[in-house]
């Protein structure tokens, strides 16, 4: 038989939060689930490197034009001098990289590799951007709206999702582009070009986004919060974006981010085929087309687009497995 465990009367007096302080040497601080989420996404060290990649690259998409300007970067100004006028490959080899030029001139025009790769970074993640909010937007909308009211609203979108996952999409991408590059509502030039990209891209791919919402969205409408809104009358549109739409955030910003690097490979591969953005306008696709022909002559010039377009899709991806893994409930 053990014999009973002494203690002081400050002791048997103490509540068992008293004794935890005592025994961590400071107050139990209760956390939030998204600093929950963000002690979980700090561990990753890989998710980390390629949020930061993610930020590099999004704030020189938004200072390109500032950068050119202040270290004298014109990614359209010829170098003839730079290029051997026999083969019109840059002179002097590694693509004619010199301290002037880090990255090389580009192949017969001479123009300097790193202002076109620059410039073609806001291009990418315009595109991109735009297209995963429209493509965000409307399969949020429909998705939530499919997922909690079910029946016939439900079975319309569904097949509506369905008949628009059936779309050849990059074949209808080419023939819209390709139809309307002389001008259209109003536009014309490179505005055209990135509007129309960003329409056809993001219009055609919100059901990948609808189906993940709807999901969720069947699960959460039968919750306790759910049925505790509508036993104090609330409405359906107040418990679409005020109930459930906040518990979705997390599928939806996780998806977001594994959607723009999708969407700039679909505009790289767009702009590479002809139909995307146009010359003189830098583009990473535009670049690597231009390559195609003169690898042999010039390895570097299609290296340097085509590490540009690796870089960036492994970072936004890394990004996206990362806060998948910290906001996942169940992830340890």
């Amino acid at each position: 038989m053990t014999a009973p465990i002494e203690t002081t009367p400050g002791q048997a007096e103490a509540q068992p939060e008293a004794i935890l302080e005592g025994a961590g040497g400071g107050a139990i601080e209760g956390r939030s689930l998204g600093r929950i989420a963000w002690t979980r996404f700090k561990r990753d060290k890989v998710a980390v490197a390629g949020g930061v990649v993610v930020v590099l690259l999004i704030l020189l998409a938004i200072l390109a034009k500032p950068i050119e300007s202040i270290f004298g970067l014109d990614p359209n100004e010829f170098h003839q001098n730079l290029i051997d006028p026999s083969t019109t490959v840059p002179k002097g080899g590694m693509g004619g990289m010199s301290l002037h030029h880090l990255l090389g001139v580009d192949p017969q025009y001479g123009r300097d590799l790193l202002a076109r790769i620059i410039e073609g970074s806001w291009v990418s993640l315009l595109v991109a951007t735009g297209s995963t909010l429209l493509s965000v937007v409307l399969g949020a909308v429909l998705g939530v709206i499919a997922g909690y009211y079910g029946g016939w609203v439900d079975s319309l979108i569904s097949r509506a999702m369905d008949m628009f996952l059936a779309f050849p999409l990059l074949l209808f991408a080419i023939s819209i582009s390709a139809s309307l590059q002389d001008g259209a509502f109003g536009l014309s030039g490179l505005p055209l070009r990135i509007g129309v990209l960003i329409f056809v891209i993001g219009f055609f791919s919100w059901p990948y986004m609808g189906r993940i919402v709807r999901g969720q969205t069947l699960s959460l409408r039968e919750r306790e919060f759910v049925e505790a809104a509508r036993s104090l009358g609330a409405r359906g549109p107040y418990i679409l974006f005020r109930e459930l739409m906040p518990n979705l955030v997390a599928p939806i910003l996780v998806y977001s981010t594994l959607l723009i690097p999708t969407n700039i490979l679909f505009e790289a591969a767009l702009s590479f085929l002809g139909v995307g953005i146009a010359p003189p306008q830098a583009s990473w696709g535009g670049m690597l087309n231009s390559a195609v022909d003169l690898f042999y002559a010039d390895p570097e010039f299609m290296i340097v687009p085509g590490v540009a377009i690796f870089i960036t899709v492994l970072a936004f991806n890394l990004l996206g497995d990362g806060l998948r893994d910290a906001l996942d409930p169940r992830s340890k």
